[in-house]
């Protein structure tokens, strides 16, 4: 069992730059490093910011010319704000680093912080993150015409197929309407030490999403608590439930090194990477 400690960084009139949080990140990853502080999550909101992780593509960024701030954390680009709860889980892990792992843990606090509140989420076959599934094909309206239904895995680049499994729901192939993430994940591994982490959609404005296109998907939407819910659910409200179940899950978890497949003698496999 590990310890994990949380820093509230800012909320609300204090909520924290983003520059400013990401060299915080920087200094407590060192120390974590070096082992002059245990695990550690800074929680906090940012003011209205873009930032884009390393294969953010052109097309997906505003078009209306809105600052973009490169980061070195997979996916793509996202926005951050009010009414956001921003994790930055900054923890130690046995290498070479099960990335896949790490991610699901995420998913897993966020997946029950949730359904604290009543709202159902799954994680969905290929794409990090937390989702509220579309509702099922055969209960669209049907509006005539022609109806074209492609599988995502053919045009997204950030699909990777070690994100399945039972707890996966099948991508989105014309089966359901829409989907909606309520949480993102973004991660960077330095050192065997983790960076960066997740964002949780709690009431913001999310007219935001509108100038890109988040995660660098297309075909599905974004959604929050408040606007699962119909009512108004507060910052507030929500940290101690997701520091709840990332203390529990975090510091219980079974850490173990990456199983690395070894090729045959005669056949040599890239590694890939896990996009997040």
């Amino acid at each position: 069992m590990s310890e994990l400690r949380f820093v509230r960084l800012g909320f609300g009139e204090q909520a924290v730059e983003y520059t400013e949080a990401w060299q915080k990140q920087r200094e407590v990853h060192a120390d974590r490093f070096e082992d002059r502080v245990p695990d550690t999550c800074l929680l906090l909101e940012h003011p209205p910011v873009y930032t884009a992780g390393r294969r953010t593509a052109d097309s997906e960024r505003p078009l209306d010319g809105t600052p973009v701030i490169d980061v070195d954390r997979g996916g793509k680009i996202t926005w951050h704000g009010p009414g956001q709860l921003v994790g930055y889980p900054i923890q130690k892990l046995p290498r070479p680093v099960d990335v896949v792992a790490h991610v699901r843990r995420l998913e897993d606090a966020l997946i029950r912080t949730a359904a604290d509140f009543g709202v159902e989420t799954s994680r969905v076959e290929g794409r990090s993150g937390v989702w509220v599934l579309g509702d099922p094909v055969e209960q669209r309206q049907a509006l005539g015409g022609l109806s074209l239904d492609f599988d995502p895995r053919l045009q997204d680049e950030e699909f990777d197929p070690r994100l399945n499994g039972p707890e996966y729901a099948p991508s989105n192939a014309g089966q359901r309407r829409e989907d909606r993430k309520l949480a993102a994940i973004g991660i960077r591994v330095a050192k065997g030490v983790t960076m960066h982490g997740f964002a949780l959609n709690v009431n913001p404005d999310n007219t935001w999403f509108d100038r890109i296109v988040p995660c660098g998907i297309r075909d599905a939407g974004v959604t929050s608590l408040s606007g699962e819910l119909g009512r108004e659910i507060t910052i507030e409200e929500v940290l101690p439930v997701v520091e709840k179940h990332l203390r529990d899950i975090l510091e219980n978890a079974d850490l173990a090194p990456r199983e690395i497949e070894r090729p045959q003698a005669s056949v040599s496999a890239p590694q890939a990477s896990v996009p997040a």
